[in-house]
């Protein structure tokens, strides 16, 4: 009966924090939703070590009061989303977590390369960021940590579309990778790969030339040789 009434929840941590009852979004205080998102995104949790995590300017005995506070606020207002243990917390295994969810399937993709990471995913790898505005350091590492999954999910898709012979997809999912991380060359090497297989040799040029004048600008450091050798043919140095 638990589990069926915590399947009613639904948090969404990617874009912008939100959790839903059914159909109806609820409004929830600053405090409680840092705690609904760290066991959501961390999963079950000693007390102890969320109190330090949330509170790490507090003392060890406020951060404790503050963490018991937030629990029974939760646990009144939100029925059926915590699990409160004796000394864990964690959501109900019915909650549903978009971020748990996307990372769960990227990785079971990834762990077989026979399968296809379908194109309806291009959006969410693409614009997936995680609690933007949030600036607490256990939030900036889980941060970067779903940011490269992104990126590799991206770009395995831009190699999985090149083997299939379908270019424009390569094309859509490499450029989704090189924007969210505008000096990562392997992104830049596929897309540059891509324009070639579709036989956009000028599409192919402008995309390195662009990515070899950030990269030198801002780290003052050229393209590999591999990268650069895709173009040379038609592009004198």
């Amino acid at each position: 009966m638990t589990v069926a009434l915590a399947q009613d929840w639904h948090l969404s941590l990617l874009g912008a924090w939100r959790l839903r009852r059914g159909s109806n979004t609820v409004t929830v205080a600053s405090r409680e939703q840092r705690l609904i998102a760290c066991v959501g995104l961390l999963g079950c949790r000693h007390r102890s070590f969320l109190a330090g995590l949330l509170w790490p300017k507090s003392s060890e005995t406020q951060a404790a009061g503050n963490l018991r506070t937030t629990v029974w606020c939760i646990s009144h207002a939100f029925p059926h989303l915590l699990l409160t243990g004796a000394d864990t917390l964690e959501l109900h295994e019915g909650v549903r977590v978009d971020v748990a969810a996307l990372q769960h399937h990227v990785a079971t993709l990834q762990s077989q390369p026979e399968a296809r990471i379908p194109d309806s995913y291009l959006d969410d790898l693409s614009r997936a960021d995680l609690l933007p505005g949030w600036y607490d350091d256990w939030v900036v590492f889980e941060q970067e940590r779903l940011r490269q999954l992104r990126l590799s999910a991206l770009e395995l898709m831009a190699r999985q579309h090149l083997a299939a012979g379908e270019p424009g997809g390569a094309v859509i999912a490499a450029l989704s990778a090189a924007s969210i991380e505008p000096l990562r060359e392997s992104a830049h090497l596929l897309l540059v790969q891509a324009h070639l297989a579709a036989g956009n040799r000028a599409a192919a040029v402008r995309a390195y030339t662009m990515f070899a004048s950030r990269l030198e600008g801002e780290l003052g450091v050229l393209p590999s040789t591999q990268l650069s050798e895709l173009v040379s043919a038609f592009h004198p140095h």
